[in-house]
């Protein structure tokens, strides 16, 4: 017996529903995995870039710490220079300008005490060498240097407006310093020019020394926030 037309029909139109309703739920399936791959790309891109952020922000800080050292290791050695500069005038007898070194060696061999057969240590050799500049050299600084000029300025607006006076061993230097000539406009503003200083040092008795570091410093010293500004003398130590 024949199955009634009507029937084939009713199940080819179930059959046919079916297959839409397939193709339907695998088109959706598709735009959902379509959107979750989406959203997976940008996600992973967000957090490249956050990576990328981390990682700049560490190697920066990295670097500032770095200079940071650096420079700790400058003012100690600095500050060593300036004491065997003190030692070595006290021992020439602290006679004004002819009382002072002329060349770091003088510094490192010493000097000679009475009653001593063998000379005095007053610097290490390590302390001779600039950690800031890629030469390694400290830049002599005469007591006639207008750097010191500057120094004076930058340390009376340190102080409040109180000009530093010279130790007493060295008030015989005194009036060969010379004079600020503007308090109010001092040398630690705006940007360092960056590079070195390959200019001479002092060819004769020098009072200081100071970095050939052009660059600005990340801390500072006596208010003082560029390398070649720190100078580092007995004067007022």
């Amino acid at each position: 017996m024949n199955r009634p037309a009507n029937s084939n029909q009713s199940a080819r139109g179930v059959k046919s529903q079916r297959h839409v309703r397939h193709h339907s739920q695998l088109a959706s399936r598709a735009i959902i995995a379509n959107d979750e791959s989406g959203y997976a790309l940008v996600a992973l891109l967000v957090l490249m870039t956050l990576m990328a952020l981390f990682a700049m922000a560490a190697t920066s800080n990295v670097k500032q710490q770095s200079q940071r050292e650096r420079e700790k290791e400058a003012i100690f050695r600095g500050e060593q220079v300036a004491d065997a500069i003190r030692s070595y005038y006290r021992s020439r007898g602290g006679q004004g300008v002819n009382s002072l070194p002329t060349n770091m060696d003088q510094l490192l061999e010493g000097i000679q005490l009475p009653g001593r057969t063998k000379r005095l240590q007053i610097l290490r050799t390590a302390a001779a060498k600039d950690p800031l500049s890629t030469s390694g050299e400290w830049k002599l600084i005469a007591p006639t240097s207008q750097d010191f000029g500057a120094l004076v300025k930058n340390l009376t607006v340190y102080s409040g407006g109180v000009p530093p006076t010279p130790r007493n061993d060295f008030r015989a230097l005194a009036s060969v310093i010379p004079q600020m000539t503007n308090v109010l406009n001092t040398n630690s503003t705006g940007t360092a020019p960056g590079g070195e200083d390959n200019s001479a040092s002092a060819s004769g008795p020098f009072l200081g020394v100071t970095s050939r570091s052009q660059r600005n410093s990340v801390i500072t010293y006596y208010g003082i926030d560029r390398h070649d500004g720190w100078i580092f003398t007995p004067l007022f130590r």
